[in-house]
């Protein structure tokens, strides 16, 4: 294919504009004073939000939805032979229409900015719209694209007008090697993704090859001393800023939890980096309400407090639980938690145990299959028995209904409810508070 400048193009097309990294991507494209449309399998609050801005976006996937006057096609990583979506791909190239990935075309549209890239299995949400409101807030104007909508804006993008970009770059099938940074942030690195990678050396090496992408004048920010990332960093090219060296316990953050002080760690050392004035960066942190499903309080039900997270690896359950924890050390924590991926399931079954076993009862939901079939007959039943060996109430039902049903028959004003998962638990969330 030859070589795409964006520049030339001003009629887009996205297939799976819904998703939230498409969304920002085609809020970017629409800034840029280009004609945007998409498609999505179903309209959501995201999709009609995208069509009052001025994109069209079609419900249901069809070739017809690709015209003659489309330049570029950008697709999501879940359009695959003889699913949603793949009807107007195989349209597109029939007519000749270039088509790129969510990562190449968000490589082609950011990597022309200062990019602060922001990675790893945890943290990265949080710490880069941390960023963005570190950089509104001194008036740098950044762009931004991010993995959920925040708060402070309802959004998961920001148009700036400045040099910088500050992206939320995601390590799935290697993707984030479409961006070329200035400033790399690895927030932390774990085994994840295992319908991908093969064990922690196989993801330790992907981040690897992002550090290789780096600019020569760049850098990267991470915690130079933890033992998964320090055999990473090892004899690289570029400086390495650690970190942990900006962590400030006494800094009063709206979101509570170790994990999210050392996010702010690393927004405070990024911000350092690039000579921001650290009093207003730190109050900027004081002021930042949170994401999207990132411990968002939803409401009470029966006088029990109602918070929906993203969470679905232990490692996020546990740091979600001892957040939990310390706003509410005399409440008794319930989970509802559904597992996300048969492969995640099966490949971290007894983490997942272990974790949900720091809460005083847990409800499990059938595993949310995403992109995949069971092909090992993994459960959430049976996690729910093994979770019994860690805590002492552990039920298994078998649908959103089911659940709300027990929780409303059994939530108390002691009780704080944590609502897991990044499948679509969250309507969890809609039922109890209906």
């Amino acid at each position: 294919m030859a070589k795409i400048n964006l520049n030339e193009i001003s009629r887009i097309h996205l297939i799976g504009i819904g998703g939230i990294g498409m969304s920002a991507l085609a809020r970017h494209f629409l800034t840029e004073k280009k004609q945007v449309s998409g498609s999505d399998r179903s309209l959501s609050t995201i999709t009609k939000t995208l069509d009052s801005e001025g994109i069209q976006v079609f419900g249901e996937q069809v070739a017809s939805n690709i015209s003659k006057d489309i330049e570029l096609v950008v697709y999501t990583a879940a359009v695959t032979e003889g699913s949603d979506g793949w009807a107007e791909l195989e349209q597109a190239k029939k007519l000749k229409i270039p088509c790129v990935s969510y990562f190449e075309a968000l490589g082609m549209a950011m990597n022309p900015y200062y990019l602060i890239a922001v990675a790893g299995t945890h943290g990265k949400t949080t710490t880069t719209a941390m960023l963005t409101e570190i950089f509104e807030q001194a008036g740098k104007d950044p762009t931004a694209v991010i993995g959920s909508l925040r708060a402070k804006t309802k959004s998961n993008y920001r148009a700036g007008k400045s040099k910088f970009a500050i992206v939320e770059a995601c390590e799935y099938k290697r993707d984030f090697l479409h961006l070329t940074p200035d400033v790399l942030v690895i927030t932390n690195i774990e085994f994840d993704h295992v319908d991908y990678y093969k064990d922690l050396s196989d993801v330790q090496s992907a981040f690897r090859e992002m550090i290789d992408r780096v600019n020569e004048n760049g850098v990267v920010i991470t915690n130079a001393k933890d033992p998964r990332i320090a055999p990473v960093i090892e004899g690289i090219k570029v400086p390495v800023i650690n970190y942990m060296s900006s962590l400030d316990l006494e800094l009063k953050l709206k979101q509570p939890g170790m994990h999210n002080r050392i996010n702010a760690a690393a927004a405070l050392a990024t911000a350092r980096h690039e000579k921001l004035d650290m009093e207003q960066a730190k109050e900027s942190l004081i002021n930042f309400t949170g994401t999207w499903r990132r411990f968002e309080f939803k409401g009470e039900v029966n006088g029990a407090l109602v918070y929906d997270d993203y969470a679905h690896h232990p490692t996020e359950i546990r740091a979600t639980i001892d957040a939990a924890r310390e706003l509410y050390p005399e409440r008794r924590l319930v989970i509802a938690f559904q597992p996300h991926m048969f492969s995640r399931t099966k490949a971290l079954f007894d983490e997942f145990a272990k974790a949900v076993g720091l809460a005083d009862q847990v409800i499990f939901l059938p595993v949310y299959a995403a992109r995949e079939n069971n092909v090992s007959g993994v459960t959430s039943r049976e996690l729910a028995v093994k979770s019994l060996e860690y805590i002492s109430e552990s039920t298994y039902c078998d649908s959103i209904v089911d659940a709300a049903k027990i929780l409303k028959n059994t939530l108390t004003e002691n009780d704080v409810l944590l609502i897991m998962g990044a499948g679509d638990v969250t309507e969890l969330t809609k039922e109890l508070l209906s």
